[in-house]
Formats: C-alpha cells, structure tokens, sequence
C-alpha cells in the first residue's frame, strides 16, 4: 500500500505564495504521474496540475503561469509551488500518485488526506 502525506498549507496573504509538498511512502514499486487537486469551499473537487514520470507538466487553465508543479523521484515527492494566490484559489489541497507496488501490479491512483490552503483577506 502507498500513503501520501501533504505539507505546506496555511493562510497566505493577497499575492503571497506557498509550497505544497506531498512524499509517497510505503511499498512502491514505480509510480508514473504525480499531481495535485483542490477542492474549494462548498464546491466539488477538480483537478489542478499533474507531472509525469519524466517531467512532463500539464495545468490547470486558471493557474498556469502562477503554479509549478515539480517532482523529486528520489525523494517519491511532488510539490507545488504557488505564487500570486488568489481568493479563489482558497481549498484543500490532495495531492494523488499513479503507483504500483510490484512489476506484476496495475498502478492505481493513491490520495493524500489533503492541506489547507486559506486566503487572508
């Protein structure tokens, strides 16, 4: 099994930023993509920013140019670097890896319990 845990939220001023980290830990044999997804207040969760295996990124429309999205394999982490935050962007904050735990297995999507990400107005 594949546990995730995610650090770094907390309350950010109007323009500030923040990093989000996220380690997977347990039996892991490889894992492919790497990301994050949010899920505001009262809303639904959405997708935010992925990270392939070999660096490729893809974003979410609203926060690219904002976001980055980066990953360390050695360390099993995914990050997410947020600048000029917005109101909107207001959520928790799941990280998720597309793992699997042997070269037999399937990789299946493993989730973080999530962090808070509150704007300060």
């Amino acid at each position: 099994q594949v546990q995730l845990a995610e650090s770094g939220g907390g309350l950010v001023q109007a323009g500030g930023s923040l990093r989000l980290s996220c380690a997977a830990s347990g039996v892991i044999f490889s894992i492919n993509d790497m990301g994050w997804y949010r899920q505001p207040p009262g809303k639904q969760r959405g997708w935010v920013a992925s990270i392939g295996r070999g660096g490729a990124t893809n974003y979410l429309e609203s926060v690219k140019g904002r976001f980055t999205i980066s990953r360390d394999n050695a360390k099993n982490t995914v990050y997410l670097q947020m600048n000029s935050l917005k109101p909107e962007d207001t959520a928790v904050y799941y990280c998720f890896a597309d793992a699997r735990t042997d070269m037999h297995s399937s990789y299946r999507t493993n989730w973080g319990p999530g962090t808070q990400v509150t704007f300060s107005s």
